[in-house]
Parts: C-alpha cells; sequence; structure tokens
C-alpha cells in the first residue's frame, strides 16, 4: 500500500473549499470534504489511477454529486509515497499555486 502525503498547501485548499460550500451548502459542507478525503485515499492502493498531468504530476478526479474536484498529486515509485500537491473545485480554472 502506498503512503499518501498531503502538502502544507492542501489544508488552505481545504479551508476555500470548506468556505465556499458552507456558505452555499452547509448542510452538506462536512460530508462532501470526507468524501474528497476518501476518494484520495483510493490512491493507496492504485497510485496510478489518475491522468497524467505537466511535470510528471497527475490528476485524480473526483466525483461528487452535481459537481467534482480535482487532486494534483506527484507519484514516487521507489518510495511507493504519493504526495498530494493540491486540492480544487473543476469550476476553478487553475491551481491555486
Amino acid at each position: 500500500m502506498s503512503r499518501v502525503v498531503f502538502s502544507p498547501e492542501v489544508r488552505e485548499d481545504f479551508d476555500r473549499i470548506f468556505d465556499f460550500l458552507f456558505e452555499h451548502a452547509p448542510d452538506h459542507a462536512v460530508a462532501r470534504i470526507e468524501a474528497i478525503i476518501a476518494a484520495i485515499d483510493v490512491l493507496q492502493t492504485s497510485p496510478m489511477i489518475g491522468r497524467p498531468a505537466r511535470f510528471g504530476q497527475r490528476e485524480l478526479v473526483i466525483s461528487t454529486g452535481t459537481s467534482g474536484y480535482l487532486a494534483l498529486y506527484r507519484y514516487d515509485g521507489p518510495h511507493d509515497t504519493v504526495f498530494v500537491l493540491a486540492v480544487r473545485s473543476q469550476r476553478e480554472q487553475r491551481y491555486r499555486r
């Protein structure tokens, strides 16, 4: 099983997403964040499941009802570690970093 490590900046991404969700759908904000994290957990067993992105990185497409999210990550095969670099809504044009 691969180890999944979140970069410190991902916390800011989750805070931004939660704030938006809490403003527009407060009853579902916590569950939506939990669903995103659960989807990222699949990388423990399938680290190459995401689509290829720039600079050897990959993107995991996360569907959560009517909207979705993207998790940008890098897989380090020799160390069997997934580094989650950023998370964003599919409606956002780009990652914040």
